[in-house]
Parts: C-alpha cells; structure tokens; sequence
C-alpha cells in the first residue's frame, strides 16, 4: 500500500522545484504538481514504481515541457502574456539579473522547439541532475540513447539560443 502522504511529503517539493525551473511561474508548477501527482497515483494504480525520485523529477519535466509547448502556441496565438515571472536569480546586480532572466526565458522557449525525448532527456540530465543511467531507466532507454539525446538537445539548442540572439542583434540594430 502506498502512503501518498509520505511521497508527496517527501518529494513534492522537488518536483515544484522541477516544474518551476522550466515554467518559471510559481502558479503554472503549482498545477503541474497537481498533474504530476494524479498522473502518479494512476500510474501506480497499474504498475509498480522502482524509484519514486526519478519518476516524478520525469513526470514533471514532461508535464512542464508540455505546458512549454502549450504556452509556446498560445504566445503565437495571443502575444507573450505579462503575468509570466522569471525564476529568482542568485546574481545581485540587476544587468547580470536581467540577463539571466532572459537566458532563461529564452531557454524555456527554445525547449519547446526540440522533439519530446530530447527536451526531457535534457531537463532530466542538465537540469535536474538526473544521472545518465537513472534517466535511461525511467525513460526505458539504453544509457548510450540518453547520451546521445542530451548531446543532440544541447546542440540543438545552442543552435537555437544563438539564432534568437543574432536575430535580436540584427532587429535591435535596425530600428
């Protein structure tokens, strides 16, 4: 019998802390917990769950990367909405802050453009820390495919990070 106290106890707040890297606002991981738990408790209803840790760190960066996306089609539907918040930064002058905000923003964009493995394998790897082994067993792939999917993200994504900086750069300076 599972005790959904004790899990959420224990790990509830990592998987917040997971959501809210990637969504960077407070009340969007605050539904993708919600989410991540029902969608955990279902689950265990029909198999057994090895290691709750990584599962739910997994779990959550699927959901969050799927709100990405959400999100992602709803700014090319209606604009970039004004509530989102940036994650609290450690840099205490406000350049080095504003910058890594927008490092940020621009991040979670960006991972919405990559497929569904290769942004979570990324999340789960370069984000949350998630061992290369540990990550290939929740996602039921070999440890050799999860390398591969993080090293094709990250160029990917450099790829993308600089694309959005010249095209800022070029638009900046013709105006």
């Amino acid at each position: 019998m599972t005790n959904w106290d004790d899990i959420i106890a224990l790990h509830g707040p990592a998987v917040w802390r997971t959501a809210y890297r990637l969504l960077g606002n407070a009340d969007d991981a605050e539904e993708c917990l919600q989410d991540v738990f029902l969608s955990a408790w279902e689950f265990s209803r029909r198999d057994r769950i090895r290691h709750w840790p990584a599962f739910l760190k997994q779990l959550a960066t699927r959901r969050a990367l799927d709100r990405l996306r959400q999100r992602a089609r709803h700014t090319e539907l209606v604009g970039h909405p004004d509530r989102w918040t940036v994650p609290p930064s450690d840099c205490n002058e406000p350049l080095a802050a504003a910058q890594a905000g927008e490092l940020g923003e621009r991040l979670r964009i960006a991972l919405t453009e990559l497929p569904p493995q290769q942004a979570q394998a990324f999340c789960l790897c370069c984000i949350e820390g998630v061992k290369y082994r540990q990550a290939a067993s929740v996602m039921d792939v070999k440890t050799n495919a999860i390398k591969v999917l993080v090293h094709r993200a990250r160029t990917r994504l450099r790829e993308l990070l600089v694309t959005v900086v010249v095209d800022q750069d070029t638009n900046g300076a013709s105006s």
